[in-house]
């Protein structure tokens, strides 16, 4: 396995966290909490039914000794965790009953777990659409301090390069946000410096990428480029930022440095900002297919404490690498305690910061 994915779990088996697998009876989540608890990288807790889960790790043959299983329904908390969710979601009109019923879902009830401390963080996504998953983090977990927008990042890890951290990247937006605008770069930005800093274990280099380096090109679209670098060069002048840059610019030191010589950032980036989801998108398939990378993701970030989405086609070792990811973040403090509840769990701020893509089922799903 390569380098930084390697430091990773060494980083989370060196104080290893409470992670809640949300899909505990899916045989990946089984699989995986046995080779986590096995290789000391975290201590997984199983959500879900008992008997599904103890049949379905019978059906695999993997042993639960050690392992804890976590079942909503009967949880002593059960009752406590229905007034924190009824509390958060009574101006919607749900009623202590209806809150009592929804928190035996074990993603939700995983969110709340997280949020009351019972967790170091928590991974699913394998069984749950995206959409869940985001919006138990937006309705339970909330912003972290001073971010606005929930977004996504990637850790790319791309073999004998050269460039970045050692070949490592973080990528963003590449998941959620379709067209950003400039404080919403903004908040993209922060948050994958602080995702980068857990993670890569170095200093982040921020490059807001486009076609255009340095005023080489002119269009409307550069504009919230131009004018997210001056956001966050006045508002957090600790961060190293620098952009517009075009990809070998922010990336190749000899092309940096002829481009843009006077540039903190050019050719020697490690945390790649795109302009909209069409790019990041396109580049971090690209880059996972062509260059053969690894592509951990998506990552939420922006929240107040660390989770992890999946992809439902993933495998056991893809579970682990993410638990190992929120752990990690978790050790990190990748964010603030300090939360902004109340504007993240309306609708409308949900479809807002999801992409077009899960909005529309975020829709239906608290209609």
């Amino acid at each position: 396995m390569m380098g930084v994915v390697s430091r990773i779990l060494e980083l989370a088996a060196a104080t290893p966290k409470r992670i809640a697998l949300s899909e505990g009876e899916d045989e990946r989540m089984v699989t995986a909490a046995r080779i986590l608890a096995d290789q000391g990288i975290a201590v997984p807790l199983l959500i879900g039914d008992a008997g599904t889960i103890r049949r379905t790790a019978s059906s695999v043959s993997v042993s639960l000794d050690g392992i804890e299983l976590m079942e909503p329904a009967t949880a002593s908390r059960l009752r406590e965790y229905a007034g924190c969710y009824f509390n958060r979601r009574k101006h919607k009109g749900i009623t202590f009953e209806r809150a009592l019923e929804m928190v035996r879902d074990p993603l939700l009830y995983s969110a709340l777990m997280l949020e009351n401390g019972e967790v170091d963080g928590f991974v699913a996504g394998a069984v749950n659409a995206t959409a869940d998953v985001f919006r138990a983090g937006l309705q339970i977990i909330g912003l972290a301090e001073g971010i606005k927008t929930a977004s996504s990042c990637f850790l790319m890890v791309v073999p004998d390069c050269e460039y970045g951290a050692d070949g490592a990247f973080i990528y963003a937006d590449c998941g959620l946000l379709p067209f950003p605008d400039a404080e919403q770069l903004v908040d993209i930005a922060v948050a994958s410096h602080a995702t980068a800093q857990a993670l890569l274990q170095t200093t982040p280099y921020l490059a807001l990428l486009s076609f255009s380096t340095m005023g080489s090109g002119q269009h409307p679209n550069l504009d919230k480029v131009k004018e997210a670098k001056r956001i966050l060069q006045k508002r957090y002048p600790e961060i190293k930022v620098d952009g517009e840059l075009q990809a070998d610019a922010a990336l190749v030191p000899a092309i940096g440095g002829r481009k843009c010589p006077d540039s903190p950032v050019a050719g020697k980036a490690n945390v790649l900002i795109f302009p909209d989801l069409n790019t990041g998108n396109v580049a971090y398939k690209l880059t996972e297919r062509l260059a053969k990378a690894i592509a951990v993701g998506p990552l939420p970030q922006g929240f107040a404490k660390p989770f992890s989405d999946l992809s439902r086609g993933c495998s056991a070792d893809d579970i682990v690498i993410a638990s190992a990811v929120v752990c990690a973040r978790a050790a990190g403090a990748v964010v603030s305690d300090s939360r902004a509840l109340s504007s993240a769990t309306d609708e409308d701020e949900i479809v807002r910061m999801v992409s077009d893509i899960v909005a529309g089922c975020i829709k239906e799903m608290l209609s």
